[in-house]
């Protein structure tokens, strides 16, 4: 049973919320599940155009160095120091034949941020980390406010790129040393099917849609549930991009705002994108105040790579994270 979630509507005041691309926090729209307490559903709170600037840090600004993707495990540095700029003239000249070669951008699969997070070990450590985006943070800090969680820090991120044939399997984000902190979850372009499971893998999931601007935090119960991606959808309402993203950003942005006006040029290389792809940011807070992660890191588990197609199995060591690994 779907019911009204509460927002806490004083803790961002509209100024802040206006800084972040967002709604005033009053005009949101908040659900819950019952048997799902700590689970917060909010339907595109974005102010009209705002998606586009977030869309375009994933694809243009995010993937670049210091931060880590799928791609460099398997080439060299200097041909991952700029995938937008490789990529941006193939996007744009690219036609609807499947047949075609991907560029580099759509042959990217996932970004970590701030602690990086290790596929290998399941693990986050103190000696590979990098700057986390202020932008990205300041999103972060006034949507877990508005959820009632003052004070979030957002210390890590895992940027997951989905094509309609991309899938991400059952698992739970358990690396993080500090669970008392929300997961946060934004989603850009494309819809998709999320399934959101019990505290035991064979629980029977419920399964929803996840459409363009839509946040989701998982806190409390449900930050420890099992969930998962089976399905990349078209856009339900039948044109190439949902029509919140066919909006361009007004002009007069307040003073501060993290959101910057996109060149024309560069949304039209993200829209070519996204008409085949979806966009999903989950944030992390990694450490609680204070602490420190121990000499011998301990904690297992964690979210895996979206699945790939049979095109760049052989590409991805992420591909190695099957569902039943986790």
């Amino acid at each position: 049973q779907v019911v009204r979630s509460q927002l806490s509507i004083t803790s961002v005041s509209d100024q802040d919320a206006y800084r972040a691309g967002l709604r005033p926090v009053s005009q949101w729209k908040a659900y819950g599940l019952n048997g799902y307490p700590g689970f917060i559903f909010i339907p595109n709170p974005f102010l009209p155009g705002c998606q586009r600037h977030w869309v375009k840090q994933c694809l243009k600004l995010y993937p670049q160095k210091p931060n880590v993707c799928n791609l460099d495990l398997h080439m060299a540095p200097e041909k991952t120091v700029d995938l937008w700029g490789q990529s941006k003239e193939q996007l744009r000249r690219k036609g609807s034949s499947k047949w075609e070669p991907r560029s580099l951008l759509e042959k990217l699969r996932w970004v970590t941020l701030g602690y990086h997070y290790n596929w290998d070990t399941k693990k986050y450590s103190a000696n590979h980390h990098t700057p986390f985006p202020s932008d990205l943070a300041f999103l972060s800090e006034q949507v877990a406010a508005a959820c009632g969680f003052q004070g979030f820090q957002a210390q890590a991120g895992i940027l997951n790129y989905y094509h309609f044939d991309s899938s991400l399997g059952i698992h739970v984000d358990e690396s993080e040393l500090d669970h008392s902190r929300p997961l946060l979850s934004f989603s850009f372009g494309q819809s998709s099917i999320f399934l959101l499971g019990g505290l035991k893998r064979e629980e029977a999931p419920t399964a929803m849609f996840m459409h363009s601007g839509d946040i989701m935090v998982m806190s409390g119960f449900s930050r420890l549930l099992y969930h998962a991606v089976p399905r990349v959808l078209p856009n339900p309402e039948g044109t190439a991009l949902p029509s919140c993203l066919d909006q361009a950003l007004r002009s007069a942005l307040p003073l501060g705002s993290v959101i910057e006006q996109s060149s024309e040029e560069d949304w039209q290389v993200c829209a070519k994108y996204l008409q085949s792809s979806r966009i999903n940011m989950t944030i992390r807070q990694v450490l609680a105040e204070g602490q420190r992660f121990p000499e011998e890191p301990g904690t297992k588990g964690e979210g895996q790579a979206p699945s790939e197609d049979s095109h760049h199995r052989e590409n991805s060591r992420a591909k190695r994270h099957k569902p039943d690994t986790d």
